[in-house]
């Protein structure tokens, strides 16, 4: 498999390293400094592109990969509104997209474990729910698109909460999150269902980006040759 990557940071390099382990084949490596082959004959020459960037950029990147005929996956957060303009396209015209907010394979079980828990604590309206994410200082966006994910999974399931909010708390319907960004740490997500009696916690702590690197080189694997929008829910079949 032949890979452009979009993103040549720590997660580009370290996402270059799994996928040649692998048997693939990096033939285009672009980054801020050589943007304009965004549009040249390396990009077009992959099977698929893996683009972890910024949110200001995310949208131009995977267009630019659409037009260029290359499925792309797509682990940029932040870029929430675009992005469901961006899903739009691709199932209108037949390019393929994988986006998720974390492609850890960890953290996708740890979404299904949210899902079923909210849906059972329906029944139990004494706990309340609230959440908290830790990571490193470099990171811009807050709370972390991992967190969203969580939260938004959360509130499918249960049916007295509507909405999350950062820091402080908008009423009993919210989940409220907490954002910390402390030195290096990769990523640390906490769900903590509490009542007066007792409390239940669910935590996934990254020890690096490895884990979220290859669950991207497993996604662009999976991409090949697809057309339309896709999840991590579609890579890994977890429900």
């Amino acid at each position: 498999m032949k890979i452009a990557l979009i993103g040549y940071g720590k997660m580009g390099k370290m996402i270059e390293r799994m996928a040649t382990e692998r048997g693939h084949e990096v033939v285009a490596r672009i980054d801020v400094d050589n943007r304009e082959e965004l549009h040249g004959a390396a990009l077009r020459s992959a099977d698929v592109a893996i683009e972890f960037t910024m949110p200001g950029s995310a949208a131009e990147n995977v267009r630019a990969c659409m037009a260029a005929g290359v499925p792309v996956v797509s682990g940029t957060t932040g870029w929430g509104d675009e992005l469901e303009v961006v899903k739009k396209e691709a199932e209108e015209k037949g390019c393929g997209v994988c986006w998720s907010s974390n492609f850890s394979v960890g953290v996708n079980i740890f979404f299904a474990l949210n899902s079923w828990l909210a849906r059972v604590m329906n029944g139990f309206g004494m706990y309340d729910v609230e959440m908290e994410e830790t990571h490193h200082v470099h990171k811009k966006d807050a709370p972390s698109g991992t967190a969203i994910t969580i939260a938004e999974k959360i509130e499918e399931g249960l049916e007295r909460k509507s909405h999350w909010c950062l820091d402080e708390s908008d009423g009993a319907n919210c989940i409220k999150i907490k954002a910390k960004r402390e030195g290096e740490v990769p990523g640390i997500h906490t769900v903590k269902y509490e009542s007066e009696a007792d409390k239940i916690v669910l935590t996934h702590e990254a020890k690096g980006r490895e884990g979220f690197a290859m669950g991207a080189v497993l996604a662009a694997e999976f991409m090949v040759g697809k057309k339309g929008f896709y999840t991590t829910a579609d890579v890994f079949k977890i429900s």
